[in-house]
């Protein structure tokens, strides 16, 4: 019996990723069946220990170095080529060395096994016991679709690495540290996840499954693995969504999930979540049923678009793309000041008078919760991509009354592009929301007022909520107009400190100068504006700490986040606070 115990190892570990018991791959398992195997030999086999604790050092010494080599091979930089030829060629020599140390390990088991022939009887029934542990069974209906060691990326400032056993199993995406571990939830329902590339890193071979509410970096071994995990993922959602269920059932388990998902971080305290943010979006025109099908108490969002939507709704949105509707949780996720009021101005009502204007004279059915997945999404495909159902452009309402800092003239040719400008710069989010609808280019240029966008003139009106409507259906924060101005020197110039803060926390370039070689930070400097100062510089401070500790500081400072998060509440709930800027003088206006 024992003869076929030392063919299990050597398969064992010539089998990774298939369907062994993830235990097993663990070297402190295999010491301790190493350890069972010898506790029954018999006193002859005792004589040839020492030989065989001296091949069981070399056993683990080369075991160690194999996990070395693997975490040197996972972190060589993709830009570094000879890094990652060295790299490679340790591994493939570490693992030819670790082959031929495990083979003759194995050797030695089976001549010990001779050895204690006369043990054979008790050896055959501890070998009962160990053949258990070895026993899987791949066509079990344990759900298991896919299971192997990946990298993931942990979710702490220091963005480490760590090896854990994946698996895809029931809709859910976990991992184990150690087989006697109970598993971790990455991802509780993969209907609403995406699996992406993960191209502009250093590591190699990622990819990221993301969820409404958290993201997971994941490194496989190989590029051949990472697309095994790529379409095991899109597999298994595809699966999921052609699985029978209630979807008010699974709505309302998804809505009061407690699961455990690490690959996130803790919700920012100052952000607005669960209840409190369902409860205010609820309460607009339309809202308490979902914007396409009608289901009630819907527990979804786009935040783009401003509706409310099903969880069936949600997974066809998501299906779309992030350019057509981005979702989000209204009970799962941390919802931004500016966000939530921004959901608060729009609505179902609102949307559907832009994107169903003509259903009814186009006899188009609106569908209900109880049709087919098929009909729905048909629906929706025809309503915010094809845009079937809106109506013909019609000409832009009179030229907004801009501030003395703006010496625009209305060009004379009408485009949706141009209704968005002066949409933007009145604060009429409707009018904005039926621009895009038409067609228009969120980044669309003006030739006749200094090549501003609507963002810049959202920052002209001096509304909040226009500037992260139009941030959240992809206008560029650092396009400058023909000043070589961007949204935040105008921001900046204007003393807009709630628009300052937003544009930072997107990603606004504040090291821009403009052709007077100002950057935002000197315009503050000069006109001493105290709050607006102090974001520039902590974002400055906060860049250069980045910078300085490289990809150990992908999250950013914790006081710069919190002191970011009191701004922006001020800046939506109470913006009186922050109007102590003088402005410029009139000569110095653009």
């Amino acid at each position: 019996c024992l003869p076929v115990f030392g063919r299990h190892l050597l398969w064992l570990f010539f089998k990774p990723y298939k369907t062994t018991k993830p235990s097993l791959y663990n070297l402190g398992e295999m010491s301790s069946l190493s350890y069972l195997f010898l506790t029954y030999v018999s006193p002859s086999a005792l004589r040839d220990l020492r030989k065989f604790k001296e091949s069981k050092k070399q056993f683990d010494k080369v075991s160690e170095e194999k996990e070395a080599a693997l975490t040197k091979n996972a972190q060589a930089p993709r830009n570094k080529q000879h890094e990652v030829e060295e790299a490679t060629n340790i591994l493939t020599a570490t693992r030819k060395c670790f082959r031929h140390i495990v083979l003759d390990y194995v050797l030695q088991l089976d001549q010990l096994v001779v050895d204690a022939a006369k043990e054979k009887r008790d050896m055959e029934q501890k070998h009962s016991t160990i053949q258990q542990k070895l026993e899987y069974n791949v066509d079990a209906d344990n759900g298991i679709a896919m299971e192997g060691y990946l990298f993931k990326r942990a979710s702490n400032a220091f963005k480490t690495w760590n090896r854990r056993w994946f698996s895809i199993q029931n809709n859910q995406l976990v991992y184990q540290k150690k087989f006697k571990d109970n598993p971790t939830v990455v991802v509780e329902d993969l209907r609403l996840c995406t699996v992406k590339h993960c191209e502009d890193i250093e590591r190699r071979f990622c990819f990221e499954v993301v969820s409404p509410t958290k993201s997971c970096m994941m490194q496989a071994d190989s590029e051949k693995l990472r697309q095994a995990w790529i379409k095991a993922v899109q597999n298994s959602i595809a699966t999921a969504f052609r699985e029978q269920g209630e979807d008010a059932e699974l709505d309302r388990k998804s809505s009061t999930s407690t699961g455990s998902l690490e690959s996130g971080g803790e919700p920012k305290e100052k952000s607005l979540k669960g209840e409190s943010a369902l409860q205010r979006v609820m309460v607009i025109g339309g809202n308490a049923c979902c914007c396409d099908c009608g289901q009630p108490d819907p527990r979804w969002a786009s935040i783009n678009l401003g509706i409310t939507l099903c969880i069936q709704c949600s997974g066809i949105h998501r299906s779309l793309g992030v350019h057509f509707s981005k979702v989000r949780s209204l009970t799962l996720d941390s919802w931004e000041p500016e966000l939530l009021k921004l959901m608060c101005e729009l609505g179902n009502e609102v949307m559907n008078q832009i994107y169903e204007a003509r259903r009814e004279e186009l006899g188009a059915r609106k569908p209900r919760p109880a049709d087919p997945r098929q009909e729905i999404e048909a629906y929706i495909r025809a309503k915010y991509v094809d845009r079937q159902f809106h109506l013909p452009p019609r000409p832009p309402p009179p030229t907004p009354k801009l501030r003395p800092a703006s010496n625009a003239s209305k060009p004379k040719e009408y485009s949706p592009g141009l209704q968005l400008y002066w949409a933007s710069c009145a604060r009429s989010l409707p009018d904005m929301a039926e621009a895009l609808a038409h067609g228009a280019e969120v980044n669309w240029v003006n030739t006749d007022n200094d090549k501003r966008t609507p963002l810049i003139m959202a920052v002209q009106g001096g509304s909040l909520v226009t500037c992260e409507f139009l941030l959240q259906n992809a206008a560029n924060v650092n396009q400058q107009d023909a000043q070589g101005r961007g949204p935040l020197h105008h921001a900046t110039i204007l003393g807009h400190t709630g628009q300052v803060c937003l544009f930072l926390k997107r990603g606004a370039n504040q090291k821009a100068a403009d052709i007077e070689e100002k950057t935002p930070l000197s315009m503050a400097v000069d006109a001493a504006n105290a709050d607006i100062v102090t974001l520039l510089r902590l974002a400055k401070m906060n860049e250069e700490m980045r910078e300085a500790e490289g990809p150990y500081m992908q999250s950013g400072d914790e006081t710069y986040q919190d002191i970011f998060q009191d701004f922006s509440q001020m800046a939506s709930n109470d913006p009186e606070k922050l109007n102590r800027y003088q402005q410029y003088d009139s000569q110095q206006r653009p």
